[in-house]
């Protein structure tokens, strides 16, 4: 018997279905921590409106912080070649995972830990 698995990415805010260039994951960092949270083109653009008074009178600091996840425009860097090295490593070792999205923290840790 075949099985189609079909994984979608749905905008954590309002649970709509992300499809292809109707949004993503943002990342982003407050007080020292780091987040990331999927969303539609139109929460995206809301968020960006919110930060937008308080970023345009921030001072960029120059760097990021290490750990920190990789922003939207880096995805397809270094940061996109990590997470493809670990979802292929999670596939082989018997996790699912989906082709985008975020990767849960258990997933990330068990590939910490075999490295």
């Amino acid at each position: 018997m075949a099985q189609k698995v079909i994984v979608e990415t749905v905008d954590d805010l309002d649970g709509t279905v992300i499809t292809d260039g109707s949004g993503g994951t943002v990342a982003f960092s407050y007080q020292g921590k780091s987040y990331e949270i999927d969303l539609s083109s139109e929460n995206r653009d809301r968020l960006a409106a919110a930060l937008d008074p308080f970023i345009s009178k921030a001072r960029p600091t120059g760097q990021s912080r290490r750990g920190a996840a990789p922003s939207q425009s880096s995805r397809s860097g270094g940061g996109g070649n990590r997470l493809q090295e670990i979802r292929e490593w999670a596939r082989t070792n018997g996790y699912t995972v989906s082709d985008r999205g975020r990767i849960s923290k258990e997933i990330q840790d068990a590939f910490e830990q075999a490295r």
